[in-house]
Parts: C-alpha cells; sequence; structure tokens
C-alpha cells in the first residue's frame, strides 16, 4: 500500500447491532446462567472503520446497510467516533444483530442474523465513493450472498481500475465452510491485502500451522497478515513469512472486535507509510487494548454515545 497520509480510507462492510453477554460460569442448558448484558454498536467493517481513525486515519468512511429501527443512533455512534458514515436504509430488512456470549476466559461465540447487511447491492454503489480514498476495505461478510458480493466486487473492481489498494476480511471460518473454500477465495480474488485469523487460515489452506497457512495464502495474495490471538501476527508474501510480529501483553475481558482493531490500526498505519511489519506491530497494540474493553469498539474519549437501538 502507498503511504498518503492525507488519503481517504473508504471500508465496505456492516453495521450490526451487538448484544454482548459476559458469564462467568458455564451456560447451564435448560435454566438461566447469570451475565451482564450490554447492547453496543458493532459490525466488523464499522468497527475496523472506528478503530482506524482511533489510530490516526484522518478521512475513514463506511458504506453499509441498515434498517431503519436503528439507522440513526448507528449513524451517531459512527460520527462520534470519527467516522463518516454512507448507511443506506432498508425499507423492509432491519439491522443486523449479534449476541455475542463471552466466556469467562473472554473468548467470544457469535450468533449472527445478518438483517439488512446482505442486502448491500449495486445499487447502493457509486464510484464517487471512491474520490480521494487511498485504501478500500472489504468486510468478508459480504461475500456470504448474492447482492452484497455483487456489490463487494464491484467495489474491488472500480478500485483496481483507480490503482487504489484493496484489503479484505475474511470474517468468518464458520460462514466460509458453509458457503465453500473455492468459492470465497475466487470471489476475494484480486484483493491486494488479506487479513484471515488462525481459523480462516487453516480452513482456507488446510494447513494446521499458521505460518504454512500464512505462507500458501501469500502465493494467491501479494500480501497476507494474518493474526494469532495471544501468539502475534505473521507477516507473509510471495509464499514465505516475512515477519513474526509478538503480541502485546493484556488481560482479556472480552475478545470482540480483537481482530477488527489490529485490522484497523493495520490500515491507518499502513496509509501513514508504515511498512508490513511495523503495521502489523500497531495493530497488535489496538488488538492488546481491544481485548481490555467490552464490545469491539474503541472507547470514546467524551464517553459512551447514544443508545444504538430504538426502543420500538
Amino acid at each position: 500500500m502507498s503511504g498518503a497520509g492525507s488519503a481517504a480510507l473508504l471500508v465496505v462492510g456492516d453495521v450490526v447491532t451487538d448484544i454482548v453477554a459476559r458469564h462467568r460460569t458455564p451456560l447451564a442448558p435448560a435454566t438461566d446462567t447469570a451475565a451482564r448484558i450490554a447492547t453496543l454498536p458493532g459490525g466488523a467493517g464499522a468497527n475496523v472503520a472506528c478503530w482506524a481513525a482511533r489510530s490516526g486515519a484522518r478521512d475513514v468512511r463506511v458504506l453499509a446497510r441498515v434498517g431503519a429501527d436503528a439507522a440513526e443512533g448507528h449513524e451517531r455512534a459512527l460520527r462520534a467516533a470519527g467516522v463518516r458514515p454512507h448507511l443506506v436504509v432498508d425499507p423492509e430488512m432491519p439491522t443486523g444483530t449479534v449476541i455475542s456470549l463471552v466466556g469467562p476466559d473472554g473468548e467470544r461465540t457469535f450468533l449472527t442474523d445478518s438483517g439488512a447487511v446482505l442486502r448491500l447491492s449495486a445499487a447502493d454503489w457509486s464510484d464517487g465513493l471512491l474520490a480521494g480514498v487511498g485504501h478500500l476495505h472489504v468486510s468478508g461478510y459480504l461475500f456470504f450472498a448474492d447482492p452484497s458480493r455483487t456489490a463487494a466486487r464491484l467495489a474491488m473492481e472500480a478500485a483496481r481500475a483507480r490503482s487504489v489498494p484493496v484489503s479484505v476480511d475474511p470474517a468468518s471460518a464458520g460462514f466460509i465452510a458453509r458457503f465453500g473454500v473455492d468459492r470465497f477465495l475466487a470471489a476475494v480474488a484480486g484483493a491486494d491485502i488479506f487479513l484471515p485469523n488462525h481459523d480462516e487460515a487453516a480452513l482456507l489452506t488446510g494447513l494446521p500451522d499458521p505460518a504454512d497457512a500464512a505462507a500458501k495464502l501469500s502465493r494467491h495474495f501479494p500480501l497476507v497478515v494474518a493474526t494469532q490471538g495471544s501468539r502475534g501476527a505473521l507477516v507473509a508474501a510471495s509464499g514465505a513469512v516475512v515477519a513474526r510480529v509478538p503480541a502485546e501483553p493484556a488481560a482479556a475481558v472480552d475478545t470482540t472486535g480483537a481482530g477488527d482493531a489490529f485490522t484497523g490500526a493495520f490500515l491507518a498505519a499502513c496509509l501513514a507509510g508504515r511498512d508490513p511489519a511495523e503495521a502489523a506491530r500497531r495493530g497488535c497494540r489496538a488488538g492488546a487494548e481491544a481485548v481490555t474493553l467490552i464490545g469491539a469498539r474503541p472507547r470514546l474519549p467524551e464517553g459512551p454515545v447514544d443508545h444504538p437501538v430504538s426502543s420500538g
């Protein structure tokens, strides 16, 4: 990625409402389990945008589709985080919702209702969104339905026609497994930077060793940055791992959004002209901060934003 400190970052992805339920004991089937529950703004694409803005990117934009039920609240939350929202309001479907079950170790399991997210369509895209943009990032969640996949591919092709680098986060090993590995790799072909986590890289390559998986993926994508949770990140290019970046120490309370934090900080650093290894180090620092927070977004200096969901 070329370093253009004043160039914008455009994220095409998802804005959802997160319901984060932290339980300190194992889930008890057929009865109650005590939990601390919070309703917060989320969505992988929107989270990346917020963390990029938090990490110094000067002009961050996000294109996503939401329902009328929560559009205004989500727009306020994004603006408060320093992101310029381009939210398409779906007249039929509600905003996507994710229930994040967070166990005592901070690890999370998602229950996902994509809602309006996957109804992003070619009609929602405009080449004008790329004005002043130095990098396009696409959330992998968009590739799992025909309308949103078409929109994602249109955005990628428009960016490439303008020599704007493109990154993709594959988003979900579970969704990829149902969609099909070969089909997914074909859908994201042409990305310049690929940002899988360990499970996604292993699934996409069939290789359990993280370094082997990252190296193999870098034969398909010019740059692969594979996150490894508490083991840091691997940077691979031309079929080989070229950097191993250690994780920053952190006491995890909620890992929701840690990968998005890494990606946002990584992209902000790249836009500022940092090399991939240094950008990955900054990503690891943001990921370490993220796991100490409840929810997937950075803490706002002015305090909490309005509740993102209407009461109706």
